[in-house]
């Protein structure tokens, strides 16, 4: 079957805005009936292209996450600025996990000048940059170090983690299913945020926008574990989830340079 230019269009626009479209999005962008992107979109996923979820499209269930680098650049101003607002929530001297993930390494460098923190992470990037601060006491958990992740993983690491009772776990996922699931790459990155859920006080998931509804394989966890929820902007259906979760949603709009609860 040949694409027609409307969907080829949905498939780059599904990979450009990070692996996830809303069905309400794509039929006023293309100003056609619902009928007509629903049939497009069945086609995409009867090739396999797309996976149909409930109110649009996700990439097809992903083994491995993006590349680093490319992490790096996706939506760097949603994660400064939910760095910037998660930051002015933690109190001086507090004790902290941070998990692995480039919105975690702008929470380091948000941290950086917050005096008498004690950080406990395997997270290289974050400890190098806390490493500025010599008030800061940080603790790097050894293990296997994943070189194209930067961070350590394994048997190890978790274990490093659950030594630790702390104030606040800050973590974040690699996608949030339809049905509010915190999903993972690997189980080691899954037994590490699940040793953090379990050995803090104030569990904070911190994510962009694009999380929701991409897919990863392994299930860490489900969001009426989390107290605290850091996000740029919340889509049609996570508001719902998060209600129902009777989870505390901050938002941190980049266009407006301010946060909502």
């Amino acid at each position: 079957m040949q694409l027609s230019e409307r969907q080829q269009e949905i498939l780059r626009r599904l990979r450009d805005e990070g692996g996830t479209v809303s069905s309400n999005v794509l039929t006023n962008s293309f100003d056609v009936s619902v009928q007509t992107i629903r049939k497009d979109l069945n086609e995409l996923s009867d090739l396999g292209l797309v996976k149909r979820v409930h109110g649009g499209i996700t990439l097809p269930v992903q083994s491995n996450n993006l590349s680093f680098q490319n992490r790096q650049i996706i939506n760097h101003q949603a994660k400064e600025m939910i760095a910037r607002t998660l930051v002015d929530d933690i109190p001086e001297g507090a004790s902290i996990f941070l998990g692995i993930g480039t919105t975690l390494e702008k929470i380091a460098e948000a941290l950086l000048q917050h005096p008498g923190l004690t950080v406990v992470t395997n997270n290289l990037n974050a400890a190098l940059i806390l490493c500025g601060n010599d008030k800061v006491k940080t603790y790097l958990a050894g293990g296997r170090v994943r070189a194209a992740d930067q961070d350590t993983m394994g048997e190890e690491t978790t274990a490093f983690f659950r030594k630790f009772q702390v104030s606040y776990g800050i973590f974040g996922a690699g996608g949030i299913g339809e049905n509010g699931a915190l999903l993972d790459f690997s189980p080691e990155e899954s037994h590490i945020s699940r040793a953090i859920l379990e050995s803090c006080e104030k569990r904070i998931l911190v994510a962009d926008k694009r999380k929701y509804m991409r897919s990863a394989p392994v299930r860490t966890g489900l969001l009426s574990e989390v107290n605290c929820f850091y996000i740029d902007e919340l889509p049609e259906g996570l508001d719902d989830l998060c209600r129902d979760a009777d989870v505390k949603v901050i938002e941190c709009s980049v266009q407006t340079g301010g946060c909502s609860q």
